[in-house]
């Protein structure tokens, strides 16, 4: 088994979005935060945080580093939005979504990022388009694995024989821990119930969660037509046969956007990432909530990491705070110590 070390922890400042939003963090503030946390890496949104995107000036990139070198912080992960629907009359053309690409990847390695996220909706002529480049800059293209994508799948199956096609070594996978949700999040739960849900259909959607982590999730397939996609994985799943038998029971608002948000999350075995392991180069440790006892109930930590440290990883794993928007609606957020309870549960499991 690999050292407990060789795994890395970073912190995605998505994570740190309410504090970012407010005013009450600026950049240098969330990387000041992170390092509070017990993180030595940082993964940053560039296009939301860096001035005067997508040209910083050489001043600020001076800023940037000294930032890093006074906090003893590694730039992680750079994380991409591939604007497809830029104009209001058309999609963008292949060769401009490629050369969007190809600009943040020059600027993940002008700021000294050494993987960039793009997302699970990224086309695979566009990723095959940007190889050259991201191998001139030295950086790794990495595909969010997020959920309902998976592993093992059709989907990833078409992404592996690129790799092998072109025998790229500037690109792989990035997994998202919302496909390793054993539970639905409680605070979605509480919130839920805040705006009015029944706790009889809450049950009922939370026992139908239960029902696919034990038999199995459909996989959602390959489509340059996301919606369409993420429609039919929802149908083939058995959201809209339980929509349709909780509506007459009196199913509101809250009940349905409890129920569509169930379908954002999936379960896996954490094996598939020991078997995909040569083709992971960064992750991202969604959740919604760590409790005092540094316990997530969504999450099976012990169990996911056991899984990377078994295949040898020597990436980084980047939390990825997401449960500011459950709160958010009525009660205080604090991502920052959500963060360091993630961060020092994460490192008690790999030290042990």
């Amino acid at each position: 088994m690999a050292a407990p070390n060789q795994v890395k922890r970073s912190v995605s400042l998505y994570s740190l979005q309410e504090e970012y939003y407010y005013g009450r963090l600026d950049l240098e503030g969330c990387l000041r935060a992170v390092a509070s946390t017990g993180a030595t890496g940082v993964e940053v949104l560039a296009e939301a945080m860096f001035p005067d995107f997508p040209g910083p000036s050489p001043a600020f990139e001076a800023q940037w580093f000294g930032w890093l070198a006074k906090y003893g912080l590694t730039p992680t992960c750079y994380d991409a939005f591939l604007e497809s629907k830029l104009y209001r009359n058309r999609v963008l053309t292949l060769r401009e979504q490629v050369a969007m690409t190809e600009r943040d990847i020059r600027l993940a390695a002008r700021f000294g990022f050494k993987t960039l996220r793009t997302l699970c909706s990224t086309p695979l002529e566009v990723i095959e388009g940007s190889l050259a480049c991201a191998e001139k800059e030295g950086i790794t293209i990495c595909l969010e694995v997020h959920a309902p994508f998976a592993l093992d799948s059709e989907w990833s199956d078409l992404y592996l024989e690129m790799i092998r096609k072109t025998g790229t070594k500037h690109f792989g996978f990035m997994p998202d821990f919302g496909m390793f949700y054993r539970n639905m999040p409680p605070i979605a739960r509480a919130q839920a119930l805040r705006k009015g849900a029944h706790p009889d259909l809450l049950r009922r959607v939370d026992e139908a969660f239960a029902e696919r982590v034990e038999k199995g999730f459909v996989h959602i397939r390959y489509s340059l037509d996301l919606a369409a996609a993420n429609s039919a994985y929802r149908r083939e799943n058995g959201m809209f046969d339980l929509k349709e038998k909780l509506v007459p029971l009196g199913a509101n608002d809250a009940d349905l956007g409890y129920l569509f948000m169930s379908y954002n999350f999936t379960w896996n075995d954490p094996s598939v990432v020991t078997r995909n392991i040569a083709h992971i180069h960064h992750t991202h440790a969604k959740f919604h909530e760590v409790d005092e006892q540094y316990v997530d109930a969504t999450t099976p930590l012990p169990q996911v990491l056991a899984a990377y440290v078994a295949g040898s990883y020597d990436g980084y794993i980047s939390s990825e705070y997401e449960g500011n928007s459950s709160l958010n609606d009525a009660l205080p957020v604090d991502s920052v110590e959500q963060v360091r309870r993630q961060q020092e549960a994460m490192r008690r499991i790999l030290e042990a």
